[in-house]
């Protein structure tokens, strides 16, 4: 009689507003869970990702080996589209990091470079570029000119 309680009460997951859970049937991708109360198949289907449609922040502090600068700032992002961005959802940290230093790379040393605003802007851009396609958005670059 426990068991079965037990099996039936994981068998519903409640997703809270503002998130979207991922789930996974035999390790596969199944389906999203929309918000609010669902049913799942206990022991076949699990949770793979709960992914945040709010805004998220990244802080920067990387260092470039090559250059003289370094990249520290924010990054603000969000998941658009959580069916495209299940699948990279645990390298979006990543993903940016590398984005962030491969922009700063086409950065010139000097000039306009100093123009947080605009390096921000154009960082956001070549971000951008690359998150779209996997559902995210990247909102807003903050960054830190030394």
């Amino acid at each position: 009689m426990g068991s079965a309680l037990a099996l039936l009460a994981s068998a519903i997951k409640r997703v809270p507003a503002g998130q979207v859970y991922s789930l996974h049937r035999l390790g596969k991708p199944a389906r999203l869970l929309q918000p609010g109360v669902h049913m799942v198949m206990p022991l076949l289907e699990r949770v793979a990702h709960k992914i945040n449609l709010a805004g998220q922040v990244l802080r920067l502090e990387e260092s470039l080996a090559d250059n003289a600068r370094d990249v520290r700032g924010t990054v603000y992002w969000q998941v658009l589209e959580p069916e495209r961005a299940d699948a990279v959802i645990d390298q979006v940290d990543q993903l940016i990091r590398r984005g962030a230093i491969a922009a700063m790379h086409e950065e010139p040393l000097t000039g306009e470079a100093t123009d947080r605003r605009a390096v921000g802007t154009r960082m956001k851009q070549a971000l951008n570029s690359a998150l779209r396609e996997r559902g995210m958005m990247v909102t807003r670059v903050d960054l830190d000119l030394a």
